[in-house]
């Protein structure tokens, strides 16, 4: 059988992939997409999505505890795991479906099955009937990642589970222990701890959410200790016990060793590259750490061949790998004013309680790139809206370059803060000074107001503070 010629093959379906495969046919090219398992990648399926949902029936969980602050009356309240755990797979596969109808309408050829690439500018696809082999000029990998598992901290999905795990459980967790404090460890601890979890996080690091800016992830520490968590901060979990129903942690901090028991261990400890199988070390493709090694416009320095996304290297973001395989599309189109992807434009986000998001440079990064700066801070306990909302307790910071009044980052914790940070993600973008921000107004009463206080506080003409 004669091998089906397109002009750019996309391997992985994830975030990157699909919206890679998605931007080619809107530019004319025939397009062909790969995927073994499921369209939307674990974004949609097991990542970003179901997490949310999840996450969002904790907090009008929490919300309904709290019914008396709002005048409000709500008794016996409780929660169905199972009623919860169905909605967040039924919001997966409402937008799972949504991308096969994508990919329908962009004419793009969807392949499912296993791919390899056997030599430059081939694809072979191991399907249900059989092996299928493609051609094309421009090959995209965007394969993504999985899970780290450390020896003897392997998951097991009975006492041991990974993020799959966790968004399937078969029971409630009692005594719950997290190892791992960026953002998918956070997002766990804070809905089991949410529903009456006694949890406990581990982190190796000197500080919990360690992406963060010091201050952030220092309030953010607070504020789950206020909830009830327990947060370990450099701290290792040495090996795990596994008995009937129960596990023994051997936890190390101080140069000491404590063992804990607990019922339910959630290993959060980093991500993957999924770079096996596929055949790029035998294409001359550097790997380094189970990432692939490219340049700022994603080429892997062999011709004709590209990889985005998680697989391609930090920051390990959905809306990364997307713009990365935008930019991808184009360049393989021929278009010359393509931008690459700068890392420290994009916004991270983590969906605990109180929210976390930021861009751009941390305080103690900005000083360390020898830059002079101004800071501005204001606290949401200063704005009107955040008191109407019940909910008072947060912060925005922003960090601005001395000379130039450049925005260098800005760094949030509280309510609704994912939504509130693109406002300076758009600023960096169009290279805002702290002069234009001063001068845009703020609706009132909004939680973005206090994004303009920040900003005039780091000049010391705060208003409300």
């Amino acid at each position: 059988m004669a091998a089906k010629s397109f002009d750019m093959i996309v391997i992985g379906a994830g975030p990157g992939g699909y919206v890679a495969a998605i931007r080619g046919a809107q530019l004319g090219l025939n397009v062909a997409i790969v995927e073994r398992e499921h369209l939307g990648g674990i974004c949609l399926n097991w990542g970003c999505i179901p997490t949310k949902a999840m996450l969002r029936s904790s907090e009008v969980f929490h919300l309904m505890e709290r019914a008396k602050d709002f005048g409000l009356k709500a008794e016996k309240i409780s929660y169905d795991l199972d009623a919860v755990v169905k909605r967040s797979r039924g919001v997966a596969g409402q937008l799972s479906g949504g991308i096969g109808h994508l990919m329908k309408k962009n004419k793009i050829t969807t392949i499912m099955g296993e791919a390899t690439i056997p030599a430059k500018g081939k694809v072979s696809v191991k399907t249900d009937k059989g092996t299928e082999e493609l051609t094309a000029k421009n090959i995209v990998v965007a394969t993504g990642a999985r899970a780290r598992e450390l020896p003897g901290l392997e998951a097991d999905g009975d006492l041991v589970w990974t993020y799959k795990h966790a968004l399937t459980p078969k029971r409630m967790p009692k005594k719950l222990l997290v190892i791992g404090s960026g953002a998918i460890g956070i997002e766990f601890a804070s809905f089991y701890n949410t529903l009456g979890c006694d949890t406990t996080v581990v982190e190796v690091m000197d500080r919990i959410l360690p992406v963060e800016d010091a201050e952030i992830s220092a309030f953010a520490k607070k504020q789950f200790v206020k909830q009830g968590m327990k947060i370990m901060e450099k701290t290792m979990v040495k090996k795990l016990d596994r008995g009937k129903g129960k596990v023994t942690a051997h936890i190390e901090a101080n140069g000491k060793v404590e063992k804990v028991e607990f019922d339910t261990v959630i290993s959060a400890v980093g991500i993957v590259g999924n770079v096996e199988g596929l055949g790029l070390e035998d294409l001359g493709v550097k790997i380094d750490r189970t990432h692939v090694t490219v340049d700022e416009y994603c080429r892997t320095g062999v011709d004709g061949l590209f990889a985005i996304g998680d697989i391609a290297g930090a920051p390990w973001l959905a809306h990364k790998a997307s713009h990365e395989g935008v930019m991808v599309a184009e360049l393989i189109s021929g278009k010359n004013d393509v931008h690459p992807v700068r890392p420290e434009s994009i916004a991270g986000c983590t969906y605990c309680h109180p929210q976390v998001a930021s861009v751009g440079f941390t305080e103690e990064k900005a000083r360390a790139a020898g830059y002079k700066i101004k800071v501005g801070r204001f606290p949401f306990i200063g704005n009107g809206k955040a008191i109407a909302l019940g909910e008072p307790e947060g912060m925005v910071k922003t960090i601005f370059d001395e000379k130039t009044g450049e925005l260098l980052g800005a760094h949030m914790i509280g309510a609704e803060v994912t939504e509130l940070i693109q406002g300076y993600v758009v600023g960096r973008a169009l290279e805002t000074t702290e002069e234009d921000l001063m001068n845009t107004v703020f609706p009132h009463p909004t939680l973005s107001e206090m994004m303009h206080e920040s900003v005039l506080d780091a000049y010391g003409r705060a208003i409300h503070f």
